[in-house]
């Protein structure tokens, strides 16, 4: 059985062999699988000047775009993310170059990305990417793997996945009988989508096991 403390450590020692250079971890898993809950609390465990989180979801395209390309109702599928800008933040993320670079992050409440809402100083040793296709071998998303130091494959089993993602639906506006029908209609080919690359990862991590400690 796996606990948060475990993977902490985990993440210490990823952080020791780069010798002051910068980790990037990759949390990957299907919608409701957890990841973002983990992602926060490795960061809160190693503290705000040690790690920072950045989701991938702040690249979603803005609704209005999803619309023009009449993707609306397919939110959350590959093609429904700035996939080439999202790698070229990873890739100025790893390199260091600038003093601070700034992620975008989605709010729920907009329907939209927010620019430059999580800074992520050079100095911070550990990021935290956390998103659903950092594992995808189609391109550009490809690209994403070569630029980890490590990735971990998030899953829990797929009754509690089902419930909160039906929850999370719920909670931001649709109706119970449209949210069931979205978790297990578009969401639930872009978490098999997802499954299918889970063999990439360094780890893989089932939340059904994971103790707190």
């Amino acid at each position: 059985m796996t606990s948060v403390e475990s993977l902490l450590t985990r993440v210490r020692s990823l952080a020791a062999d780069a010798r002051g250079g910068r980790v990037v971890l990759g949390m990957v898993g299907a919608p409701g699988a957890g990841k973002s809950t983990l992602a926060a609390a490795l960061a809160a465990g190693l503290g705000a000047a040690d790690a920072v989180v950045v989701p991938m979801d702040g690249f979603h395209l803005a609704h209005t775009e999803l619309e023009r390309l009449g993707r609306v109702e397919r939110k959350g599928a590959p093609d429904t993310f700035d996939a080439a800008g999202f790698v070229s933040l990873l890739r100025r993320i790893v390199a260091r170059d600038e003093d601070v670079v700034y992620a975008p992050e989605y709010r729920r409440d907009l329907r939209n990305g927010v620019a430059g809402a999580i800074p992520v100083p050079r100095d911070v040793p550990l990021v935290i990417v956390e998103g659903n296709y950092l594992l995808l071998e189609s391109p550009p998303w490809n690209q994403v793997a070569g630029l980890l130091t490590e990735s971990w494959f998030v899953e829990v089993d797929e009754d509690t996945r089902l419930e909160r993602l039906v929850a999370r639906h719920v909670s931001f506006g649709r109706s119970l009988e449209a949210a069931r029908a979205h978790a297990l209609g578009s969401d639930q080919r872009n978490a098999v989508l997802i499954a299918d690359s889970a063999h990439r990862a360094d780890l893989r991590i089932d939340l059904s096991l994971t103790v707190e400690r």
